[in-house]
């Protein structure tokens, strides 16, 4: 005959075991998923930008439109070290997802265009985008006055 005794820690342990597993189970199936949502998750393509027709296209992806013909194409270095306005700068390529401070030192192709459908603003608008072996690096929407603004891609 066999006798196998329990002890009362080892039954508390079970019991917890027991109820975490219900209330995961339960959290599994009353927690809705994104994909059940309504809302919708963009996504972009930053990839296979040679020239200035891909950086429009790229910039038509958020839903600008801008002169065919870039206002400039110029070759520029990001700095080594980063000023308080770069560092600011690097801030809003952080909040769309993007960060300069991997290309320190990189020379990398400036695009700029006009925007055309800037709403809310009677002024010059510009759009730069920042590329780097054929990839988007960074960039923004900016004003070409002084006193304006700057922010990332998306309206």
């Amino acid at each position: 005959m066999f006798v196998y005794s329990l002890r009362a820690s080892t039954l508390r342990f079970f019991g917890v075991i027991a109820v975490s597993l219900v209330v995961l189970i339960t959290l599994i199936t009353l927690v809705p998923t994104h994909a059940e949502g309504s809302e919708e998750t963009a996504s972009y393509n930053y990839e296979k930008v040679k020239n200035e027709d891909d950086a429009e296209n790229f910039l038509a992806q958020f839903g600008w439109t801008v002169d065919a013909t870039p206002v400039e194409i110029k070759q520029v270095t990001i700095p080594s070290e980063f000023d308080k306005i770069f560092s600011a700068y690097n801030e809003i390529q952080k909040e769309q997802g993007l960060n300069l401070l991997k290309y320190k030192n990189k020379k990398i192709t400036r695009y700029t265009f006009e925007v055309k459908n800037y709403e809310g603003y009677e002024g010059r608008v510009l759009a730069n985008v920042l590329v780097y072996r054929n990839k988007v690096v960074g960039g923004d929407i900016c004003s070409a006055d002084v006193n304006g603004f700057v922010h990332g891609f998306e309206k």
